[in-house]
């Protein structure tokens, strides 16, 4: 279809969501929620563009999924996120589809596409089968309508009608405000919408996360710099020196987050807070830590464990290794004995053994997050 944009709306934060990890990010299989219900509607119909809205702070590790695929980020509403998109589309046509719908069937779209002439807006809605009441009123179930996404909207007038600081739910309601017309066509009670994920096991076309196993490796080095504070694996050591870098220098947990988004593919400690930047200088690395832990489980991930090997000829590691242990277990939220501190020296071999510096090795185990009840 040659005059079509498809939107999928997933930058929401998922706060009545009752898991940890983003809706957007359950693992369907092997790919994430909003990659599966991209995937699906793409087998329907030939769209001349697909454009991805998501979490500002999510868009990077989504461009390593499909690079094929334009990604916006979203706004702190709905219908922010909404003009975003809109500034990347030039079809006559949009279609809207919020990624919480993820079994939409391929007849709804099909008669979207079909019947897009005849309004501003097609709109898919169900019929209310129970007794309505509304403000202590019995009122006309037949006049009462469920609304559904995907809607497909005439792209002008769609921009026309978000051009305001109304904020409405859905795109139909924009449209109606402006007094263009809207014309309804038979929804599905297969696109149930996931919100809270009581739904999960009534949406049948998902199939719960791979068992899989991910392993990712981190390699750190910092040379000494002399009155400053040395930090290692978040923990004050006594030393006359610390590491020169744009952070704490904290080699231990850099490595640590390295290994980390190696496991989840998300590139590099680099991609993430840049040593360009000036809000990291001088951080503390254990804040970084935090970030990249928090990431991990929006994204639908758990941490099985961690091994880290310390190559130090100076300071002296066996004093502070339990204390390293419990601090990163307690960082990493994960049991005491599923973090592993190794230390050893480089038998005064290289720039460790000269006592130029300190290198820490690290090796992360992960895997999904398991949603199927």
């Amino acid at each position: 279809m040659k005059d079509i944009t498809l939107v999928i709306l997933c930058a929401g934060e998922s706060s009545r969501f009752q898991f940890t990890t983003k809706k957007q990010w359950l693992r369907i299989g092997d790919i994430p929620l909003w990659l599966f219900v991209t995937n699906r509607l793409k087998s329907y119909s030939k769209f001349t563009r697909i454009i991805i809205v998501g979490h500002k702070n999510e868009l990077n590790y989504m461009k390593k999924f499909d690079s094929s695929l334009i990604f916006v980020a979203g706004g702190n509403t709905r219908q922010n996120s909404m003009k975003n998109a809109l500034q990347e589309v030039t079809t006559q046509y949009v279609m809207v589809t919020d990624v919480a719908r993820a079994c939409i069937p391929k007849v709804v779209i099909k008669q979207l596409i079909k019947n897009r002439k005849k309004a501003s807006c097609i709109v898919p809605v169900l019929n209310v089968s129970d007794t309505v009441i509304y403000k202590e009123k019995t009122i006309n179930r037949d006049d009462v309508k469920l609304i559904q996404t995907p809607q497909l909207s005439d792209t002008a007038i769609l921009k026309q009608a978000l051009d305001t600081k109304k904020e409405f739910t859905d795109d139909s309601s924009a449209i109606k405000n402006i007094g263009k017309k809207i014309f309804y066509i038979n929804g599905s009670v297969k696109a149930k919408k996931l919100t809270f994920g009581d739904e999960l096991n009534d949406i049948k076309c998902l199939k719960k996360p791979s068992k899989d196993f991910f392993t990712g490796i981190g390699i750190d080095i910092h040379q000494f710099e002399d009155n400053k504070q040395m930090v290692l694996g978040g923990v004050n050591i006594d030393s006359p020196f610390g590491f020169k870098a744009h952070s704490d220098g904290d080699v231990a947990i850099h490595s640590i987050i390295d290994a980390l988004l190696g496991a989840i593919g998300a590139g590099d400690i680099g991609e993430f807070f840049p040593d360009s930047d000036q809000q990291y200088k001088n951080i503390d690395s254990k804040e970084l830590l935090k970030y990249i832990v928090k990431f991990i489980s929006n994204i639908g991930y758990t941490i099985v464990n961690v091994d880290l090997t310390i190559l130090a000829q100076v300071p002296k590691i066996n004093p502070y290794k339990l204390k390293i242990q419990s601090k990163l277990a307690k960082l990493l939220q994960l049991p005491q004995h599923k973090v592993n501190i190794k230390a050893t020296t480089a038998e005064k071999m290289g720039f460790v053994g000269k006592k130029e510096g300190v290198a820490v090795y690290s090796i992360a185990t992960l895997k999904y997050k398991n949603w199927k009840k």
